[in-house]
């Protein structure tokens, strides 16, 4: 009974141990498979977040759009799906989770077909959308909306003859004038998106006072002769006037300081236009006539301020002016758009001739 009651205990032992390693294989099993398993799925996860962040945009033209300042990346995402470019919000919220962008406030151009890294990399940039708007040489300061109301269909042209005339705001730029004519650079100028008529005008003038300093110390020039930025100013303008060949521009310039240093009148007729913002057209004796200190036919030196705003090219003839025993010039009107210059009135005199020949009178 004692051996038989034994062989049951052992029996017992080896179909526990039986059963034990039975279930360690299975759970060992199932372990392994469900491993296996969960690394299937990570893979197919990653692969289809892969997918997701690697994605084009909607876009299928750029689009101009603001990010308002302070807002959060989820802000962003919603911006972003408003306007078509980006609708995955759970990848743009997993990207910045990930990296953290420092995304930055202002107005952008998305592309056409970007990844979502080339989207954040732009906002991350702090690169703003531009206008970028051409300024031709010469023109007054109430020509040039004209320019500008293209980019710019809502620029308020009463407001930017306002503030172009305000001393006030004229003194907080730093120009030492009652207007900032003259001190508008001609140049292609990129303005901001959401630029108005205050900040424009600021940009202009930026540009222009950058230049005066690049002048100030530079050797060889008329600075001392003219005494201040804005006489410099208003000689180029009346240069920039009188000509549009870039190569004459020197040649006029020495005839207008010889002018001004015997104590002739300069006499040139776009001053007279200025006064009546006559720009074409003939000039009448009685507007020659005129009492203005801009009627530099009638009176010696030079006008209160510039009568238009030149370019680089009129600015440095001013400053470095052609040498030259010239006191007179005539356009030749003979399709060329070139002068006659001479010394003496009655070489000028002979040149007023052959410009009316060539006129056909």
């Amino acid at each position: 009974m004692k051996t038989f009651n034994n062989a049951i205990r052992i029996y017992l032992l080896f179909f526990d141990s039986v059963v034990f390693l039975l279930n360690f294989y299975l759970m060992k099993k199932i372990f392994f498979i469900s491993t296996v398993i969960l690394i299937i799925l990570a893979i197919f996860a990653c692969f289809q977040a892969k997918n997701r962040l690697n994605a084009l945009s909607g876009n299928e033209k750029m689009v101009l759009l603001e990010i308002p300042k302070g807002s959060s990346p989820a802000k962003v995402s919603q911006i972003l799906h408003e306007n078509g470019i980006w609708t995955d919000d759970l990848a743009f919220q997993l990207w910045c989770r990930l990296y953290k962008p420092n995304l930055k406030a202002g107005w952008y151009e998305v592309p056409a077909n970007s990844k979502l890294d080339e989207i954040i990399a732009l906002f991350e940039s702090g690169k703003n959308a531009v206008k970028k708007v051409t300024i031709p040489e010469g023109r007054a300061s109430w020509e040039i909306p004209s320019y500008l109301t293209k980019a710019f269909p809502n620029l308020d042209t009463n407001r930017w003859n306002a503030l172009i005339h305000d001393p006030k705001f004229t003194q907080s730029l730093g120009v030492s004038a009652k207007s900032l004519e003259g001190y508008l650079l001609p140049e292609t100028y990129p303005f901001a998106v959401d630029a108005d008529e205050e900040a424009i005008i600021k940009q202009m003038v930026a540009a222009n006072l950058k230049l005066r300093e690049q002048y100030k110390d530079m050797e060889g020039t008329m600075w001392d002769t003219l005494g201040s930025w804005h006489k410099v100013l208003t000689l180029a303008s009346v240069v920039e006037e009188e000509t549009g060949k870039p190569d004459e521009r020197p040649l006029i310039a020495g005839v207008f300081h010889n002018r001004l240093r015997i104590g002739m009148p300069l006499g040139a007729d776009p001053t007279v236009r200025f006064i009546f913002k006559n720009l074409t057209g003939p000039i009448y004796k009685s507007q020659l006539n005129s009492n203005s200190p801009y009627n530099t036919r009638k009176f010696k030196g030079l006008m209160p301020g510039p009568i238009s705003n030149p370019g680089r090219k009129a600015i440095e003839a001013a400053l470095k002016p052609a040498k030259t025993d010239a006191l007179y010039f005539v356009a030749k009107d003979d399709g060329s758009g070139t002068h006659f210059f001479s010394s003496n009135l009655k070489d000028h005199n002979k040149y007023k001739n052959i410009a009316a020949k060539n006129r056909g009178e």
